[in-house]
């Protein structure tokens, strides 16, 4: 049994990392902070937790926090998550970060599309937290960086093409659509019911930060730079992630031979899903669950490809994958505490 903390745990992040972790049969829930709410029951934030545990929001310091857990998740904002890892690394914890603030290797880029870096001389001990990619890494790691949702969806729908060389890199576009929990729990006006509801909009069209992650990511696949174009728009649903993905093909080529290329790449990866011929992913097959499903259709007339990748923002895209990398560090199946029915209707 270990002991884990979550530090910053009164989000959507947060709260489905306890809503997973609660019935891990090899972990116990040692501490949760949350600044504003300390004091407070979980189950007064979170009633759905009511007769499942006795947890408390604290508002320990990292140096308090490392004495009650072997590992910690940090589901903090972008930039506070560089000020706590320096700190639970020198006291000997493992760490899995779902921020931003470590997945991006070069530090000027991550300064160019965040800000400035305060922690950049701990930037190389991180591990991209992609399993499928990185499995024996993320074993021998103390440090995890958990990738984005929507680069979760896109490295996935196009890992085996590159891999192969099947297509030309310089052609990729990543269309994606995610539900409003993806823009965190803190009220702003774009996430509202009456702004969303009824609607379907692009955002931060060319300059949505999770763009030089995919770049990062599909470059080391390819062997070379990938630039991509990439567009996110906001869904009217709670939940979930669809990735359209288009790329030139390298050569002639069929649906079938290709869907025979995604299975091979992915064999035994129990939490991805190949589509047969003529079906396509929808969100609501993985609503609530730690999958990734892939559908794909060669266009004969275009000589494209089209691949389409559905998550679960809040699980694959976020706390289903940290704990999917939390049992990679600790030796656990990794399928531990991950086994869930898709959440339908």
């Amino acid at each position: 049994m270990i002991k884990v903390g979550i530090y910053g745990a009164s989000g959507y992040t947060g709260q489905e990392l306890l809503r997973l972790l609660i019935r891990h049969p090899q972990v116990e829930i040692a501490a949760i902070t949350s600044r504003q709410n300390k004091g407070l029951p979980l189950t007064r934030v979170f009633p759905g937790f009511q007769g499942l545990t006795d947890l408390t929001f604290a508002d320990y310091e990292p140096g308090q926090m490392a004495g009650l857990c072997d590992i910690v998740f940090l589901a903090l904002p972008h930039s506070v998550s560089m000020q706590a890892a320096p700190l639970f690394l020198g006291a000997g914890k493992k760490i899995i970060d779902l921020s931003a603030d470590f997945r991006l290797r070069d530090i000027k880029t991550y300064e160019k599309w965040y800000g400035k870096h305060s922690a950049p001389e701990i930037l190389k001990e991180a591990v991209y937290g992609i399993p499928e990619l990185y499995r024996g890494a993320i074993a021998t790691s103390n440090f995890v960086a958990n990738p984005g949702c929507y680069p979760t969806s896109a490295i996935l729908g196009l890992a085996p093409l590159l891999k192969n060389r099947l297509i030309d890199h310089r052609s990729i576009i990543i269309d994606s659509k995610s539900g409003v929990s993806g823009a965190g729990r803190e009220p702003q006006t774009g996430t509202l019911f009456c702004e969303v509801m009824e609607g379907f909009k692009a955002y931060n069209v060319g300059r949505h930060r999770h763009t030089p992650e995919m770049e990062q990511e599909l470059s080391l696949l390819a062997g070379e730079e990938v630039t991509i174009s990439f567009t996110p728009h906001l869904l009217p649903v709670s939940r979930g992630i669809l990735s359209t993905i288009y790329a030139g093909l390298t050569k002639d080529t069929s649906t079938v031979e290709l869907l025979r290329i995604y299975s091979d790449f992915y064999d035994r990866e129990i939490f991805i899903t190949i589509y047969e011929e003529g079906v396509l992913p929808n969100i609501s097959a993985v609503r609530g669950t730690n999958s990734c499903h892939l559908g794909l259709v060669v266009d004969d007339r275009t000589k494209r490809i089209v691949i389409v990748s559905a998550i679960d923002n809040l699980v694959k895209g976020a706390a289903g994958q940290a704990i999917q990398n939390m049992n990679l560090l600790c030796g656990f199946a990794e399928e531990t505490g991950l086994n869930m029915m898709p959440l339908f209707p």
